[in-house]
């Protein structure tokens, strides 16, 4: 059967929540998709962030297969040894040696939902959070997100909530006080088009929320588990949040969401403050650990700060980009004189996926186990993939 058939059936059957599909996907190897009429593509996207190790990977498979075929679903009456490991690990990762508990979910918008219900149990309501922050689509993590057209159909939201402008301290610092509950920051602004604050911004939004008895609370859903370089994007600056929250790479394809009190932060939730039917099962579990000892047994960290170096330096060679931003593989770019949806459209003709978040900002997050050939061979096609974009446009 056709893509063409296969659209006209998902558009039938689905809710157009997303509009119609580019591509209906059939398989993946790697960081290569094919779609139902038999045609490859590179992926450059990941599943939005989500595909660590890529398609079909043998570890992540060999997990799921071995505990779904061991115990699956068992509710959260009970706990398994997959989901204590994990929880184990995830505080080793973010923050050694630092007391602190782990709420496991589904999603990212799952994990700030439970972080912002967290900050209601310190008695304060004030949220003070980015402009052009994206923190999900409930209707507690849209109440964070800035953009308008993403609110308003479904206003009023929970909360009571103010933005200052990403990376401006002292607009942070006038806005947060003693009432203030929380300052929620993504270290990179990723459905922004990679937007990276200043070294300093973490380290200062630390000092204000610690001045004002406020907690810290990091949303490394799409930056965190390895695809900056390091396991957090926030270690980078050194600082150690009251809350993290984490979700996309996580567990490489499977649901999965955490969210990670630190000290007192850690014990904020008690017996019948939250739930979560499916979070922490111990497949996604399984998966999730899996997917964090590929990265350390294969070296990924150091892949990815390797590999983003190369495509940063590529992409910006050709002077129609006129600002690049990321670390590792998670990457953005601002481009003059050429529509990036067009450049998206004219990437997926070539052969390759990657994602439009503006109208002149493009967006990469390649598999982490995204080769330097094929990096090599996407630089090769970019001036190409702009030119045609171009004559799409004229």
């Amino acid at each position: 059967m056709s893509s063409e058939s296969w659209t006209q059936r998902y558009s039938a059957a689905l809710m157009n929540t997303f509009g119609p599909p580019k591509l209906i996907l059939e398989r993946g190897e790697g960081c290569r998709v094919w779609d139902v009429d038999g045609r490859s593509y590179v992926d450059f996207l990941g599943g939005i962030a989500v595909n660590t190790l890529g398609h079909g990977h043998p570890a992540l498979v060999d997990a799921v297969t071995t505990q779904l075929g061991t115990l699956g679903h068992i509710s959260n009456f009970f706990a398994s040894t997959p989901q204590i490991e994990l929880a184990e690990r995830l505080l080793a990762l973010a923050a050694p040696d630092t007391d602190g508990r782990v709420f496991l979910c589904n999603s990212g918008a799952e994990a700030n939902e439970a972080a912002l219900k967290m900050t209601r149990r310190t008695g304060r309501t004030h949220v003070v959070a980015m402009e052009d922050a994206f923190h999900g689509r409930t209707m507690g993590s849209l109440a964070l997100t800035s953009k308008q057209a993403y609110r308003t159909p479904f206003e009023p939201l929970p909360g009571d909530v103010t933005w200052v402008p990403y990376g401006d301290v002292d607009a942070l610092a006038a806005a947060v006080t003693d009432q203030t509950a929380a300052v929620v920051i993504e270290p990179l602004q990723g459905e922004a088009g990679v937007n990276v604050a200043a070294g300093d911004f973490l380290a200062a939004a630390r000092a204000i929320t610690t001045d004002h008895g406020a907690l810290l609370w990091l949303d490394e859903i799409q930056s965190g588990m390895g695809r900056t370089g390091r396991w957090l994007a926030s270690h980078a600056a050194g600082v150690t949040p009251d809350i993290v929250t984490l979700a996309k790479g996580l567990a490489g394809g499977i649901p999965i969401g955490a969210c990670i009190g630190f000290g007192d932060a850690g014990r904020l939730f008690e017996p019948g403050n939250h739930g979560t039917t499916f979070g922490g099962n111990p497949v996604a579990a399984a998966a999730a650990l899996a997917v964090i000892d590929t990265i350390e047994k294969d070296g990924l960290l150091e892949h990815a700060v390797a590999v983003g170096e190369r495509l940063r330096s590529g992409l910006v060679a050709d002077a129609r980009v006129t600002e690049i931003r990321g670390s590792g593989v998670l990457v953005g770019l601002t481009l003059a004189g050429v529509d990036a949806p067009a450049v998206v459209a004219a990437a997926q003709d070539a052969g390759w996926i990657i994602n439009a978040t503006g109208p002149d900002r493009v967006r990469f997050a390649p598999p982490l186990v995204v080769g330097l050939d094929d990096v090599d061979a996407f630089l090769a096609a970019w001036p190409s993939i702009l030119d045609a974009a171009q004559g799409s446009a004229a």
